[in-house]
């Protein structure tokens, strides 16, 4: 598969083409950013494994009937993905309070909600990503009613995944966000990545963070997070 020109740039990856119209490659960076690209920084390491945790997360949604864009892994940094035509909605799924919930609600981290709770941002920095209804995302014209139900279908399906097996990991899940695309066929499927930067995930037992939280709130010991999230999941997966 031949690597040709960087089609885009986000804060976290590069995308290129391929000699494939319907393929690209994603390369993950080690660059961190937080607080819609107001903190910035590094975090060494962290591209090879958001690559790597990502794919495999993503290989068992497909496993568990939930289509991706992923296709296979080229190296430690970058995977072959099929072409998307990104829907502009942030799907972020939370079983605990924490982060801007508890903020904006005015409620402590970590009460656990008595089922899991959905909610869509608008994709869009220049606004600063934000919330929005359904009706708010049809009245956009971002979605279809149709593509909505189907994303909330996928997103909960996703999180009674990636709960069971982080729960194997002795961590525990405490929201994540998602982002869905338009294949070739116009079905949607899922997108983006799911890693330390777009999950809060905590020791089950001594509730330590091991995610960007620590980055976000200057926790110190960021590295060693992911590195002890990755080796969580190799050892699961080595069972």
């Amino acid at each position: 598969m031949q690597k040709l020109e960087q089609i885009y740039e986000g804060k976290a990856k590069k995308v290129f083409k391929t000699d494939d119209p319907e393929l690209l490659i994603v390369d993950y960076k080690d660059d961190a950013t937080a607080f819609n690209g107001l903190k910035k920084g590094t975090i060494l390491g962290k591209g090879v494994i958001n690559n790597q945790m990502s794919n495999r997360l993503m290989a068992k949604m497909e496993k568990a009937g939930i289509p991706t864009h992923f296709v296979r892994e080229l190296s430690q940094r970058e995977t072959l993905v099929k072409r998307v035509a990104i829907v502009p909605l942030e799907v972020i799924v939370r079983n605990i309070s924490a982060g801007s919930f508890a903020k904006r609600y005015g409620v402590e981290e970590g009460i656990v909600f008595d089922q899991p709770t959905i909610e869509f941002s608008y994709k869009n920095d220049a606004l600063g990503d934000p919330l929005l209804n359904t009706y708010h995302a049809l009245a956009l014209k971002l979605a279809t009613a149709e593509e909505i139900e189907t994303i909330k279908n996928y997103a909960f399906a996703v999180n009674e995944v990636l709960k069971a097996f982080w729960a194997e990991c002795g961590v525990t899940l405490v929201d994540f966000k998602l982002e869905f695309g338009k294949v070739a066929d116009g079905s949607i499927v899922l997108a983006d990545e799911i890693s330390p930067d777009t999950c809060r995930l905590w020791d089950a037992k001594t509730h330590e963070k091991l995610d960007k939280d620590r980055f976000r709130r200057d926790l110190g010991g960021v590295e060693d997070a992911y590195a002890e999230i990755m080796k969580r999941l190799l050892d699961h997966d080595a069972q």
